[in-house]
């Protein structure tokens, strides 16, 4: 980086800096008054059976271990929830997307993530929604669903199966 550019760079820090602080001048800071009153909600929240309806509701995410298919009890309850939204709405179709981080090779991963859509499927299947309302993919690690973060929680995002309403 060019000393100009570092100048720059250190001249705008400042102005930051000085412009953050409560009090950055000799003037007097004006007294801060009580918090303005909470905002009251008055709309409550209706389930019109849409995609984002599903996702605000049942969640749409279910997050596994390193090189695991199989389900935890968090898994279950999310998916008890969108076993409900579905049995409500029975007019809508799952495809379910399995994921995978990116270590292990292509293949492994492609049936890492089938495994993983299809124990979500069974799980559904089992708890009475037909199987004719729900396809699943793998995506295994040719489609991460986080790409930025530290490699710890991008490994950890990326094992997922997500439900998508259709």
């Amino acid at each position: 980086m060019s000393r100009r550019k570092i100048k720059c760079l250190v001249s705008l820090s400042c102005l930051i800096l000085l412009a953050a602080c409560e009090c950055g001048s000799k003037r007097k800071c004006p007294k801060k008054g009580p918090p303005p009153p909470p905002v009251e909600v008055t709309e409550t929240w209706t389930d019109k059976g849409t995609a984002s309806d599903f996702i605000t509701i049942a969640g749409d995410r279910i997050f596994f271990g390193f090189d695991q298919s199989g389900l935890k009890q968090e898994s279950k309850n999310i998916l008890l929830q969108q076993c409900d939204w579905l049995k409500a709405h029975n007019h809508h179709k799952l495809l379910i997307e399995g994921h995978c981080d990116e270590r292990g090779s292509r293949e492994y991963n492609l049936g890492l993530g089938e495994r993983r859509a299809e124990s979500v499927a069974r799980f559904l299947v089992e708890q009475g929604i037909s199987g004719d309302r729900i396809r699943t993919i793998s995506y295994g690690k040719d489609r991460p669903v986080v790409a930025q973060g530290s490699e710890e929680e991008i490994h950890r995002l990326n094992r997922v199966a997500i439900s998508v309403v259709e």
